[in-house]
């Protein structure tokens, strides 16, 4: 900006120790080089730089300016790109939140075909299993699965369901009766997501059937309760897109399977935007084509007008 232009061209003549250097990276004339850099002294009553016949060098004076000025500049250029950026929808910097099993499981190859697509977009991504604060977490937009969200400060948009189940091991069933009705399950041997204990709710032909889990075991990672499902430590209500390989190679099993247990919802989760950033409005419609082929998770149950920006 033009109130810079100054300190600009002193701090170009620093860097380059030469008037006639400053001058050709900053396509000026040295005589305006010159002139801009003795307006500059004379508005700050102080001499910034020393000039001899083979070379230009700071002052004391001119140090203690160039130290101080230069990282101002620094981050006040980085500033207005990332303003500027914001208003374009393929270059920038964007920060996303994601779950910690999704963000290991499905993202690394929609985040690397979409650096393909948009090799000028930088990502930040951080993951995390807790529901952040959108504004505290300091992110352009989260991906999020949970149940419908009634938080009217902030803004969702909702992808598609993520169908659940209740898994355990076959070798779970080695030494307990196998269960036939939601009744039967021993609330010992549930393990429960979260810091509290779960209630499972099961339906079958209009009939609801709820159970509470014990407190034996409460998690707070989806992986961390497959693994532990796996090893025959218990059953667990997982999503489908994270126990789909177990299932396949027959280290779990569905836990009655004729009886269905409510799904969640793929979201994006966005700060009180009055309209989509062009930045998040290019990613949010990349990530909602591209989830479409991603095992154990239902667009065909994503009704029309879902989303709720």
């Amino acid at each position: 900006m033009e109130d810079l232009r100054p300190i600009r061209v002193f701090l170009e003549v620093a860097a380059q120790s030469s008037f006639v250097g400053a001058a050709k990276g900053l396509g000026l004339t040295p005589a305006s080089v010159t002139r801009i850099v003795a307006k500059l002294e004379a508005d700050l009553g102080q001499q910034l730089l020393v000039r001899t016949t083979r070379q230009v060098s700071l002052t004391s004076a001119g140090a203690v300016v160039a130290a101080r000025y230069r990282p101002i500049v620094e981050d006040f250029d980085a500033a207005t790109r990332d303003v500027l950026s914001a208003n374009r929808p393929d270059s920038g910097r964007l920060r996303i939140n994601a779950p910690m099993s999704m963000g290991v499981r499905v993202l690394p190859p929609l985040i690397a075909g979409f650096r393909l697509a948009y090799p000028n977009i930088a990502l930040e991504l951080s993951l995390t299993d807790k529901m952040v604060d959108i504004i505290e977490a300091d992110a352009d937009l989260a991906i999020r699965i949970s149940a419908s969200s009634t938080d009217k400060s902030t803004i969702w948009r909702k992808i598609c369901t993520v169908p659940r189940r209740v898994i355990a091991a076959p070798s779970l069933f080695d030494h307990l009766p196998r269960p036939t009705r939601p009744e039967e399950i021993d609330p010992d041997h549930c393990l429960s997501y979260g810091d509290m204990p779960e209630v499972w709710t099961f339906e079958k032909g209009g009939q609801t059937r709820s159970m509470r889990a014990a407190d034996r075991f409460l998690g707070n990672n989806g992986d961390l309760l497959f693994g532990m499902v796996a090893a025959g430590a218990g059953m667990a209500r997982l999503p489908d897109f994270i126990f789909a390989d177990g299932l396949a190679r027959g280290a779990v099993e569905i836990v009655l399977p004729d009886w269905t247990v409510p799904a969640l919802w793929l979201t994006l989760y966005y700060p009180p935007y009055e309209t989509l950033p062009p930045l998040v409005a290019t990613f949010s419609d990349y990530f909602e084509a591209h989830m479409r082929g991603v095992a154990g998770l239902d667009f065909a149950s994503n009704i029309a007008g879902a989303r709720a920006l």
